[in-house]
């Protein structure tokens, strides 16, 4: 199932995401049920980052590359990443 996320960044225009539980069913289903929910951003490489998310689930199904525009979600910080070009997850 595919889930539209709006994000919302402070002076940037709101962002649409789509999670596809295809791949990773538990991990969507954690951040559907904890919406809505205010983290704060960092950018890396071509990554934005969240801080600290109250998204609390164990790695699954995790690939070693990303595509452009991939959400993946880093179990360690419990961050949520969105890619806007293809990086290596390190």
């Amino acid at each position: 199932m595919k889930h539209k996320i709006e994000i919302v960044i402070q002076n940037v225009e709101n962002m649409e995401i789509e999670l596809d539980d295809s791949n990773s069913p538990n991990t969507v289903k954690k951040f559907v049920e904890n919406l809505p929910f205010t983290v704060g951003m960092n950018l890396w490489g071509e990554e934005i980052y969240t801080d600290e998310s109250p998204i609390k689930e164990k790695e699954e199904n995790a690939k070693p590359l990303v595509e452009l525009n991939d959400v993946a979600y880093w179990p360690s910080g419990k961050a949520i990443c969105l890619f806007y070009g293809p990086t290596p997850i390190g």
